[in-house]
């Protein structure tokens, strides 16, 4: 779909204003873009089904960690453009950031999807423009719209007669989290419409707050572009822990071996780790695999690499701990990722969930300084506690290293990270 970049709706004739924006789901993606919108003077009408995200939400405050956030959603509830609610408002324009897990055997799960057009659709009215923000499988933006037509077969996205016109869009988010606020405003982003007047009013709804350039295309190859970034990640990650297997198997560490292999000028290998978590890269690449199983075979085998890395990591906690009868393992870190508190698809989590299993006469030790409670599959067991870092190290026979979280890494700089056992370090902060 090749637009002109400068023509403004107005030029092309698609003029539209937006005043209110509906957003619904308020986590990750969809309660920051609410909030940078309402910054901008833009009423935003947010909707969640937890009510505690509501109320947090309407006084000010954030429900998780993301660094600037809480500035701006307070800033916004102060200054009356943004609130929370659990069932969708006339809108100019929806906003729709809810989650695309996958289910049983990798298939996409777009049942968040559905019921947030079932909340949704009976608020349209005609002429507004509605936007897929989740990463979805090519072709679930039309389905989006096949579903909204079902509801309400007196819309249309042609305008046929006797019916009111709806255009629907496709814009992944692009985001790094730790980085959302400023990435939302910072990062190119990718729309796709599926008529060429949708595109272009919802690039003008992002243009409203967005910095970088803004490209058009149509609505499944927005879609595969978000898929295919990902899947970039996860087969480079997988590189990365494939090598971190064999170098541990040749008695190599794998960290200077990167290190020393990164000198090429044209070789930038990634980082191991103990897997690969978060609601994108350790999901998307399997939208591909699902859309197309007989040519994404790159793709399913570097998903099938990082997905069985907590599996050796366990292995190795376990020959750690053999012989100790009731040994103390620490695990430093629960989240996908550094720095944040976000625990979705973490790889950390995991290990730590079948440490407690295969090890009933351990006790294991989990170190998060980004959370005040374990998550409910972990609290439940016995023998997994969270503790402080200075706690877990004093009484670990052995420490998991699963999260690089600045805090570890300084501490670990600093000299006061002790321990008087054996330390697998699966993310090289101890090099």
């Amino acid at each position: 779909m090749d637009m002109p970049s400068g023509t403004s709706s107005s030029e092309r004739g698609f003029l539209m204003e937006i005043n209110t924006v509906g957003v619904v789901g308020l986590g990750y993606i969809g309660l920051p873009t609410a909030a940078i919108l309402a910054s901008k003077d833009v009423k935003v009408v947010g909707v969640d089904i937890n009510e505690r995200t509501i109320e947090a939400i309407n006084r000010g405050d954030v429900p998780f960690v993301e660094p600037d956030l809480a500035t701006y959603v307070g800033g916004a509830v102060q200054h009356g453009t943004l609130r929370a609610t659990n069932t969708p408002e006339p809108a100019d324009a929806f906003i729709i950031a809810v989650p695309t897990p996958f289910q049983d055997g990798y298939e996409p799960d777009l049942s968040y999807i559905k019921a947030a057009v079932a909340a949704v659709a009976p608020q349209l009215s005609g002429g507004e423009l509605l936007i897929l923000e989740s990463t979805s499988p090519p072709g679930a933006t039309r389905k989006m719209a096949e579903w909204v037509i079902a509801a309400r077969p007196d819309l249309s996205l042609d305008g046929a007669p006797g019916t009111a016109q709806i255009h629907v869009a496709h814009c992944p988010e692009r985001v790094l989290p730790g980085r959302v606020m400023i990435e939302l405003v910072t990062n190119d982003r990718i729309v796709g419409g599926l008529t060429a007047e949708a595109a272009q009013m919802a690039k003008d709804l992002y243009a409203i707050f967005c910095q970088g350039e803004i490209l058009l295309t149509d609505d499944v190859t927005a879609e595969m572009a978000k898929l295919v970034e990902n899947s970039f990640r996860d087969v480079n990650i997988a590189f990365a822990n494939e090598l971190s297997l064999i170098a541990d198997k040749l008695g190599i560490d794998v960290w200077e071996l990167i290190r020393l292999a990164n000198h090429h000028p044209r070789v930038n290998i990634l980082q191991p780790g103990p897997g690969v978590g978060g609601h994108c890269i350790a999901v998307d690449p399997w939208f591909i695999v699902d859309a197309d199983p007989e040519q994404a075979k790159l793709i399913r085998t570097a998903r099938e690499v990082n997905d069985s890395k907590p599996q050796w990591v366990i292995e190795q906690v376990e020959k750690a701990a053999a012989g100790i009868e009731s040994p103390t393992i620490a695990a430093l870190g629960l989240a996908f990722k550094a720095d944040i508190d976000d625990l979705r698809e973490s790889p950390a989590r995991k290990i730590v969930a079948d440490l407690a299993d295969r090890l009933p006469n351990a006790a294991v030790v989990v170190v998060e300084p980004h959370i005040d409670a374990l998550p409910a599959e972990l609290a439940n067991r016995r023998n997994v506690r969270l503790a402080p870092l200075a706690h877990a190290s004093e009484v670990a026979d052995v420490t998991v290293v699963l999260v690089d979280h600045t805090e570890f890494k300084e501490r670990v700089a600093n000299g006061q990270v002790s321990t008087r056992g054996i330390i697998i370090d699966t993310r090289g902060i101890c090099k």
